[in-house]
């Protein structure tokens, strides 16, 4: 008979930090990214749901949440109440954990009135938010929404929240290398363009040295000054004389 393994916590947080590590793809998208993020903290934390807020300065850029039996609306109505301050906002501001905290002390206390008057609504216990950043450069927070609030070690709080931080600097590895992998892309795009055009632009000098048995100063000149005149692109007018739909009268009219 064969022996059916069930993976370890351990081998589960091991393959939902590489998960989040590996982002360098084509086809990356932000928003499934965090949702899948959202939902391996769901699976290892002992958590009704989970969500991620991605803040530049002031500005929430992006929301994403998961949770069990359909809670994941939830999780996203609690990240959206936060727009005013909550767990997401407090943790992103200070850069460190904001550790789990009871939600009917933290409503009495008048911290986050929204976002605590939305969880106490929907019967969340507790919470907690560890900052999701790459060294000095915070990009968000990761929140969890807890049945019970951990008192300690031995009943997992340490545990959880550590859980927590890991899968949080995971992302904020992954999504860093995609922001990077992503500008080198474009910044390999844009000197490709210009290389093209330039090569464009010398072809169609050529061509017209050749063809009116002139210099290739003369000829650039002429590229110029139409140019000018119709105020195109360079690289459009050698396109046109390239692909002989710009005639010599066009290109030397005074």
């Amino acid at each position: 008979m064969a022996v059916v393994h069930h993976a370890t916590r351990e081998e589960r947080l091991a393959a939902a930090l590489v998960e989040a590590a590996d982002t360098l793809s084509e086809s990356f998208d932000t928003g499934e990214y965090l949702r899948r993020l959202s939902d391996r903290c769901v699976e290892l934390l002992s958590a009704w749901a989970a969500g991620v807020m991605l803040i530049d300065g002031d500005d929430i850029v992006s929301l994403a949440g998961s949770g069990l039996g359909g809670r994941e609306a939830m999780a996203l109505e609690l990240l959206a109440a936060q727009r005013n301050g909550g767990p997401c906002k407090e943790s992103y501001g200070s850069g460190r954990t904001v550790a789990p905290v009871a939600i009917s002390v933290a409503h009495a206390d008048g911290r986050w009135p929204e976002f605590t008057e939305q969880a106490l609504r929907h019967g969340v216990v507790a919470t907690f938010a560890v900052p999701v950043r790459r060294r000095d450069a915070l990009l968000g927070a990761l929140n969890v929404f807890v049945p019970t609030l951990p008192n300690s070690a031995s009943d997992g709080g340490s545990s959880e929240v550590s859980v927590a931080r890991a899968l949080a600097d995971a992302a904020a590895l992954g999504l860093w290398n995609q922001r990077a992998h992503a500008q080198y892309r474009s910044l390999a795009g844009q000197l490709q363009n210009a290389l093209s055009s330039r090569v464009r632009i010398e072809q169609a000098k050529g061509m017209l040295a050749e063809r009116w048995q002139v210099g290739v100063d003369e000829a650039f000149g002429a590229l110029r000054g139409y140019a000018r005149r119709h105020r195109l692109p360079m690289e459009r007018v050698a396109r046109a004389v390239i692909e002989r739909d710009l005639g010599d009268a066009e290109l030397r009219e005074p």
